[in-house]
């Protein structure tokens, strides 16, 4: 386990369950389509457990009630675009920042962090997302779940992140709310500080022994100090 205060840059963050509840728009997009396919609706509570391994994935569970199960082929395609497209009229409708986010976005820029957006989340409906909810102008780089060929958590978007800002791996930190996280940032070997509120899957974070919990994003400066 890290140390505190962790020596960082460069600060990355999640997007879906940490900085947005994006549950509310990602359900109704979810069940226009399954109406469209004249398939019952599920209730929010089973989308807030499939969240957080990309859109094929999350239209796959709201198919099959399952959290790794494959749907007919044809039925996938015929579900994927409909679904894009009703998540896309709507992204950003009835999703809002958690409670404390904007504030801990302000706080560590002001204390000359750089700021990292890195999500699963299709740069589609992530960048809409981000600047329809003024989040946007807080990030000097956005890495969605289609910008790179790897997605966390695979390293690949936490090493990037690195080379962009030119530092070396340990000292930038991930803030996140998923085994996801966990595991990208213990791949790219860099620390990583985890929410107690978001997506992940309805385990306890705690159990992916993160460096650190917290349970507002408003928690994470006084675990950072300033690398120079």
């Amino acid at each position: 386990m890290a140390s505190f205060p962790l020596a960082v840059k460069m600060v990355m963050i999640d997007l879906d369950g940490t900085m947005i509840d994006t549950v509310p728009d990602l359900a109704a997009a979810a069940n226009r389509m399954l109406a469209d396919l004249g398939r019952p609706a599920w209730g929010i509570e089973h989308y807030r457990a499939w969240i957080g391994n990309g859109v094929p994935r999350f239209v796959k569970r709201a198919l099959t009630g399952e959290m790794q199960a494959e749907p007919d082929p044809e039925l996938f395609e015929q579900a994927l675009g409909p679904f894009r497209r009703h998540y896309g009229e709507a992204v950003s409708n009835l999703s809002r920042p958690y409670p404390g986010v904007v504030e801990a976005l302000e706080q560590l820029t002001d204390q000359g962090y750089s700021l990292a957006c890195i999500t699963n989340k299709a740069e589609a409906f992530t960048l809409p997302l981000l600047k329809n909810l003024e989040l946007h102008k807080y990030f000097k780089l956005v890495l969605s779940g289609d910008s790179l060929p790897k997605q966390k958590p695979d390293p690949l978007p936490l090493q990037h992140a690195c080379r962009h800002f030119g530092i070396d791996t340990a000292h930038g930190v991930l803030v996140g709310d998923s085994s996801n996280d966990v595991h990208a940032a213990r791949a790219a070997g860099m620390p990583v500080i985890c929410v107690t509120y978001g997506y992940n899957h309805g385990h306890d974070i705690r159990q992916s022994l993160p460096d650190a919990v917290v349970d507002s994003l408003m928690e994470v400066p006084q675990y950072l100090k300033l690398y120079v």
